[in-house]
């Protein structure tokens, strides 16, 4: 680390110890930013929770209520509406409602966010709402909206839009089935002009590079796309329409939010939250920002799909983007298709290459203990990880152990993956999380700890050619992976294809052309040496006057437009032109090496 960032890291590290006196001494539930996260993780039931709810305040219960009070006093609100995405903010968003009910009971109170949407849709409850009026689910504008109404007294309960209540001590659900979404183009741009983003503390609380972004900057938040374009991996919530439900947003009108927030906020820094943001988006996101010469630095969650080509990521990357994060999950060919992921080990190297070399940080999502995968299966996925941050095109990772949900493939159809419930029963209160057993898997938690000290090590390039015994205290077979198995994949040349949709565009600068006669063998032959520029980079090509004479007025043309140049016209205008074999000098060694200036094929 340099100065800075060790500074940071230090600063925070004295921080952590100072949480760690305050749980000790102060509040055992305390975490800056997860509070009282174990009563609201796998809360099958609400006994516990609702027991520590009745119990008494906490030093830090009664500092944010303190800060609660003074809100409602300034603000007069007629509902408090809580988000609540994690369980690490369950405990305090029931605190903060039970504090409204007893002093301001004519305030109604709602929560919606990420924990009610997977946790909560079969909640029965009623003690749920002796704290609040009604939990939304899934997307908030309509069911907030339906609720509004409602409370003023506009709307009947039947307007109700995914919405639950409680009736007669029942809980019940109501949606208005007629009542339509909105959608992505009319939602406007997010208002953050209230949220006090300069006194946010930028904290470095560990080494991996990609978890620092969460913690550490100012990044306005925005989304490319709602849902997931691919939507088919059997670990994830594909059944809920977070996920199943994809709706785009034009280019334009992203770079039209992104003005808006950078004008509001003053922060040029965006992380796109999507599921998966989609290539042909992000490729249109990138030209419309060069294209407004926009400065920006973005960063966000992908699928490592063979979409991301060499071309793709140095115009990524030119638009501002810094790092990618994608899911490589379980590093097996046998895995990846039983996960649906629609990706190959050998893919997501070339790939995470693409991204590398174009100065792109790459985090991969991993995954252990998904049904069936054997001991053998769990040894060769590090020995993959392994090889992907010796050849430098991997820079962060995080392993996960795989968690069966009830709302995913697996959990809604366990006999499919060989798995079993350990009970069958559903809880009344969060229904996510589901008890199993893997029959024919490996013993999955012994693995937890030497998969995370060697990924640990592996992001500090330290251990990266050691045995892999040596991140396990019990003995591991052999890896059958070949110990070059990923460098040879990426020392395959593909081969050029000649695709006439293929769009072209030109981000470089021509600086110079001089012209000289090339003599061999008694014939001479006129010469351009032309030399051309980025932002990064210089590059001297040397090609035929005429070719040369045709080229740099075509560059001009290439720059980015509304409508880019296809392959096919940049032929039809060589051919025009009265120049010959147009693959041959698209393809030829000068021409291949003008990408790295900036003339990119996508």
């Amino acid at each position: 680390m340099g100065n800075n960032d060790l500074s940071k890291f230090l600063c925070t590290m004295y921080m952590e110890d100072l949480s760690d006196l305050i749980k000790e001494v102060v509040d055992e539930h305390f975490g800056f930013s997860r509070y009282a996260e174990r009563l609201g993780r796998s809360a099958n039931s609400f006994d516990e929770l609702y027991a520590a709810l009745h119990g008494p305040l906490t030093y830090i219960d009664q500092i944010y209520l303190k800060r609660l009070s003074h809100y409602i006093v300034e603000i007069e609100p007629r509902i408090v509406a809580f988000s609540v995405p994690f369980p690490g903010n369950l405990y305090t968003a029931f605190r903060c409602a039970q504090w409204l009910k007893q002093n301001h009971p004519g305030i109604k109170v709602a929560m919606g966010g990420g924990f009610p949407n997977t946790e909560l849709r079969s909640l029965a409850d009623a003690r749920v709402f002796e704290f609040f009026d009604f939990i939304t689910l899934d997307d908030g504008e309509a069911p907030i909206e339906n609720m509004i109404g409602f409370v003023e007294g506009r709307k009947n309960i039947d307007d109700l839009k995914r919405t639950f209540i409680l009736e007669d001590g029942k809980v019940n659900y109501r949606n208005n089935a007629s009542c339509k979404d909105y959608k992505q183009d009319e939602l406007g741009t997010p208002d953050y002009s209230d949220l006090l983003l300069d006194q946010y503390i930028s904290a470095v609380e560990i080494a991996n590079p990609m978890h620092r972004l969460w913690s550490d900057g100012r990044w306005n938040k925005l989304t490319m796309a709602h849902g997931c374009y691919w939507g088919k991996c059997t670990f994830c919530d594909i059944s809920l329409d977070y996920i199943k439900l994809y709706e785009p947003v034009a280019a334009a009108l992203l770079c039209d939010r992104i003005e808006e927030l950078i004008e509001q906020t003053g922060e040029n820094g965006f992380h796109f939250v999507d599921e998966a943001a989609p290539p042909a988006l992000m490729r249109a996101l990138a030209l419309e920002i060069l294209k407004r010469r926009l400065v920006v630095s973005w960063w966000t969650n992908v699928r490592f799909e063979k979409s991301f080509t060499r071309d793709l990521c140095i115009l990524l990357r030119a638009s501002g983007c810094i790092a990618v994060s994608g899911g490589l999950e379980v590093a097996s060919d046998r895995l990846l298709q039983l996960i649906d992921k629609g990706i190959t080990v050998a893919q997501v190297a070339v790939v995470n290459k693409n991204f590398t070399e174009a100065g792109i940080m790459v985090h991969a999502y991993l995954m252990y203990g998904f049904p069936t995968e054997s001991m053998q299966e769990t040894i060769d996925s590090l020995e993959m990880v392994r090889q992907l941050f010796k050849t430098g095109v991997l820079q962060s990772g995080f392993w996960h152990q795989f968690a069966m949900t009830a709302h995913s493939p697996v959990g809604l159809d366990p006999s499919k993956f060989k798995v079993k419930k350990l009970s069958e029963a559903v809880g009344s209160f969060a229904n996510n999380d589901i008890a199993h057993i893997d029959p024919t898997g490996a013993d999955h938690e012994i693995f937890s700890y030497g998969l995370k000290k060697s990924l640990f090590n592996f992001m500090q390039h330290i251990g990266l050619d050691d045995p892999l015994q040596k991140w396990f205290d019990f003995k591991i077979p052999k890896t059958d992976v070949e110990p070059n198995h990923i460098e040879t994949i990426l020392l395959e040349d593909a081969l050029p294809l000649f695709r006439p949709s293929t769009k072209l565009v030109w981000l470089g600068k021509t600086i110079g052309v001089e012209y000289y006669t090339k003599s061999k063998k008694g014939m001479q032959r006129e010469m351009a040496t032309i030399t051309f520029i980025n932002k990064s980079t210089s590059l001297v090509i040397d090609i035929p006057k005429q070719d040369a004479d045709w080229l740099l007025p075509m560059l001009e043309k290439m720059t980015i437009a509304d409508r880019l140049m296809t392959l096919q016209q940049m032929k039809e205008s060589h051919e025009a032109a009265g120049l010959e074999d147009f693959e041959l000098f698209i393809d030829n060694k000068p021409m291949n090496t003008m990408h790295k200036v900036g003339l990119l094929r996508l």
